[in-house]
């Protein structure tokens, strides 16, 4: 591990040298990508730097406890322990950062709402997941936007499809996929008893075309009148597109726009991003059958989370998490449960680095 972080404190001054070259500053690109190496290494090297202070003065403290001053050696010994703590700390917070970087994590998300089991309820719970989402996308300042949607009579949604664009946004909701589950009486019992449905949540990473190419022979696109809410003027002309993804089978359709041409390319876009998590997947089973256990990833067959409206409870069962905060979650305040599956997900990833690694 030192030898890496001297490695990328090299890196860094190297950078820094470069940076400071007038000359350098012609070419604009190589300029930007320099200065955003500089600023995402340099995180990297503030903490390695931290590190070395904190060994140099342990090796001294160290030397101290052994003086021949009873004071002194008391003295030293304290700082012996608090450096040594805080050593690992730092040791901790170094291994993390030389963690391989998700190569999506900067990308915007395709945001997959399916109503599951449940009927009308689990309907009307993917629209409370879908308002949770957006409210938490725009507390970060990302914009939201209505891709494909599915909406039943009474505000509820069989399926919703929406792209959530914000820098790094794929990396907080990477783990938000899975089976929500949730328990409430719903609005058409009339005796009270409570109810258990279930939605789906895909969290997909946004492909652009140099990250999926899409071979146009393998596509057919289906054009269709537009069915469901929407008003006349969507109604009356062939708009719907339905794109059928041959290789695969994927089907996409999108039909929320007046313009055919509109609703083919959000029908692509969710297709491109579709295929990209589908390879995505498959990398991370041949990672999976490599270590005997799969790392950085949510299950997305089973549930992930329940959230109990009798008890105003949200429980997310991959970190044990219980919060007692329901209403004020579903208005998007998820951060505490997102930090906790970094986190989580980050602490198996360096169990698995380091047992690789011996």
């Amino acid at each position: 591990m030192l030898e890496k972080l001297q490695g990328v404190e090299s890196r860094f001054l190297e950078l820094e040298r470069r940076l400071s070259d007038p000359a350098f500053l012609a070419d604009r690109d190589a300029y930007s990508k320099a200065v955003r190496e500089h600023a995402e290494i340099g995180r990297i090297v503030s903490v390695y730097r931290a590190y070395k202070e904190t060994d140099a003065r342990l090796e001294e403290a160290r030397a101290l406890s052994e003086d021949g001053d009873p004071e002194i050696r008391a003295l030293a010994r304290e700082e012996v322990a608090a450096l040594s703590a805080r050593r690992g700390e730092l040791e901790q917070e170094l291994r993390r950062m030389l963690l391989p970087r998700d190569p999506n994590d900067d990308k915007n998300v395709i945001l997959e709402i399916r109503a599951g089991t449940g009927g009308e309820e689990a309907a009307l719970f993917a629209g409370d997941l879908f308002r949770m989402y957006t409210r938490y996308a725009e507390d970060r300042g990302w914009k939201v936007e209505v891709l494909s949607a599915h909406a039943t009579g009474v505000g509820g949604f069989k399926e919703i499809i929406a792209r959530i664009q914000g820098r790094g946004a794929y990396s907080l909701l990477k783990y938000e996929s899975g089976i929500h589950r949730v328990q409430r009486v719903p609005v058409t019992e009339t005796q009270g008893r409570i109810h258990t449905s279930a939605v789906t949540v895909a969290e997909l990473p946004e492909a652009e075309e140099v990250d999926v190419a899409i071979d146009p022979a393998e596509l057919r696109i289906d054009v269709f009148r537009s069915g469901g809410p929407g008003g006349q003027s969507v109604n009356t002309t062939d708009s719907a597109v339905r794109v059928t993804h041959l290789p695969t089978g994927l089907v996409v359709i999108c039909q929320d726009e007046k313009s055919q041409l509109k609703n083919k390319n959000k029908a692509l876009k969710v297709l491109r991003s579709r295929l990209l998590d589908l390879k995505i997947q498959e990398q991370e089973r041949r990672r999976a059958e490599e270590r005997k256990s799969q790392v950085g990833t949510g299950d997305r067959s089973g549930r992930i989370r329940t959230y109990n409206f009798p008890q105003n409870r949200v429980t997310d069962h991959r970190v044990g998490l219980t919060l007692y905060r329901l209403e004020s979650i579903l208005e998007g305040a998820i951060q505490e449960l997102i930090d906790a599956l970094v986190v989580h997900f980050q602490a198996q990833a360096l169990q698995h680095e380091s047992s690789d690694g011996s």
